[in-house]
């Protein structure tokens, strides 16, 4: 009776991290943000599925549900060191230190909610940017490349008409001997007859 008392005991207080479970094909992994046991394999059981995580898009592709992955972290699950840049980068780390704040006492809910949607205005236009630089790079590199052929063909344009223009004059040259022959041989005929 004591050793089921002591594993209901343990069970209570098992180690809860916020930690990347990966799926996907070979060299293009996908992975899922999930809450699991910290006992658990990485691609086994869990507990909450929070989001997903697509490192090959560029930028990245991150979608969590922040308020669930909030929720966890005030509970005390810990983060994996790169869950937790994730959560940075989406301000959920932010939004429980706010929180705290608001429970200690130090600010309002209205400060920190203030506070937050500057920050999250300020991303929002940073991500956008870098989108939109990615975007006009990508279509700067095309039109380079678009002119670089471009002046490739007429090159090799150019290099087929100077050796059509070669071989006709060569074909002329070749054809002006010959022609200057034909009547001086015409000539030496008539005087031998």
């Amino acid at each position: 009776m004591d050793g089921i008392h002591q594993f209901t005991k343990y069970q209570n207080y098992m180690a809860v991290k916020i930690r990347l479970a990966r799926r996907g094909r070979k060299k293009l992994a996908i992975y899922d943000v999930v809450v699991a046991d910290a006992r658990a394999p990485r691609d086994g059981r869990f507990i909450e599925k929070l989001g997903t995580y697509n490192p090959n898009t560029n930028p990245a592709s991150i979608t969590i549900n922040n308020e669930r992955a909030l929720t966890w972290l005030m509970n005390g699950a810990q983060p994996t060191d790169t869950v937790r840049a994730m959560l940075s980068y989406r301000g959920v780390l932010l939004k429980k230190h706010l929180q705290i704040g608001v429970m200690k006492g130090a600010i309002t809910q209205e400060q920190a909610d203030a506070k937050f949607e500057a920050w999250k205005s300020g991303k929002d236009a940073a991500i956008g940017g870098k989108v939109e630089s990615l975007s006009k790079a990508k279509a700067d590199a095309r039109q380079k490349a678009l002119e670089a052929e471009a002046a490739k063909n007429q090159a090799r344009l150019d290099a087929i008409k100077a050796r059509e223009e070669e071989a006709k004059a060569a074909a002329a040259a070749e054809a002006a001997p010959a022609a200057e022959e034909a009547p001086a041989a015409e000539g030496e005929e008539e005087t031998q007859a």
